[in-house]
Order: structure tokens, then C-alpha cells, then sequence
């Protein structure tokens, strides 16, 4: 399931994931809040809590991008289908990766703005500053739709030139 989503990231070696998570969510604004609690517990639960809060604004911005941006307007009416949003956070040695998956095929958009009051079009803008990178790829075969992650890089452990 989580193959895909390698595709298009900064060179990996998917044997070292340590971790991974994942969770649908429903095509209504409500799954925001769905997202970042989930994005908690998971972060909790990998004992990387002092990451939460960039973490969970790039998630936020990400999951509000999918359902504003990549569901087709009849979507929230389509009851009983799998949940068209879907995120993902995978944790490697040092890089944790946040990834949502949507139906659409539509490259996203960065809006260049000068209105800093305005209350929309800076999301990318605020995932490019708060992530190390980020990017998207469509998906191909029996996924359908493109994914868009962002990557952050985390202190490495064990070993430290310091000596601590």
C-alpha cells in the first residue's frame, strides 16, 4: 500500500523504515481534526512528540489542500465508498515523511500573494517553510489520484561526534 508513496521521495532505503501509520479520512473538514489527532497519537506513540507542532500544521495544511482541492464536487455525496483522502506518516532513521493521497490528478499549486491577511492560498507556502521538502507525484496502476508528502529531517541518535 505504502510502495507508491516512495516513488517521486528523496533516495530511501525502504528496508529501513522503522515505522509507519495510516488512516482514511472522510470527505468533510471535520477529517482535519481527525488528522492532526491522529498525527498526535502516532507521533506519541514513535516517542517523537516535540515534533507535534510543525508536524501537525504541515499535516493540517496538506489534508485541507486534498479536500478543498482534489475531491471532485460530487464526492461528499457519495456515501459507502472508501474514504477518498488518505494519510500517511512513515519514520525512517532520521527522515519521517507525511504523505496524503487524493483522487485528483491536478498538480498543486503554490499562489504567489502579498495579501498576508488573507485567510486562504498560503498553504504550501507554510508546508515549504515549516517541512525540510516536500513534493507530489501522480499514482499509477490501481491507485488512481496523486499523492503529495513533505519530508522533515530528524536528529540522528546514538552516535554523536560530542561524545554525549
Amino acid at each position: 500500500m505504502l510502495e507508491p508513496l516512495r516513488q517521486g521521495l528523496p533516495p530511501l532505503d525502504p528496508a529501513a523504515v522503522s515505522d509507519a501509520a495510516s488512516c482514511a479520512l472522510p470527505a468533510r473538514y471535520e477529517a482535519v481534526r481527525e488528522a492532526r489527532q491522529f498525527t498526535r497519537g502516532t507521533l506519541d506513540q514513535w516517542e517523537m512528540g516535540d515534533r507535534f507542532d510543525d508536524v501537525c500544521l504541515v499535516v493540517s495544511e496538506l489534508v485541507t489542500n486534498a479536500l478543498r482541492h482534489g475531491l471532485p464536487a460530487e464526492s461528499a455525496r457519495c456515501r459507502g465508498q472508501e474514504p477518498p483522502v488518505r494519510l500517511h506518516l512513515m519514520r525512517w532513521t532520521e527522515r519521517l515523511v507525511c504523505a496524503v493521497r487524493d483522487p485528483s490528478h491536478d498538480s498543486p499549486v503554490t499562489r504567489e500573494t502579498d495579501d498576508f491577511s488573507a485567510e486562504s492560498g498560503r498553504g504550501l507556502f507554510l508546508v515549504d517553510s515549516f517541512s525540510d521538502s516536500w513534493g507530489w507525484h501522480p499514482l499509477a496502476g490501481a491507485l488512481s489520484g496523486k499523492v503529495v508528502w513533505a519530508l522533515f529531517r530528524l536528529p540522528r541518535t546514538g552516535n554523536r561526534p560530542d561524545g554525549a
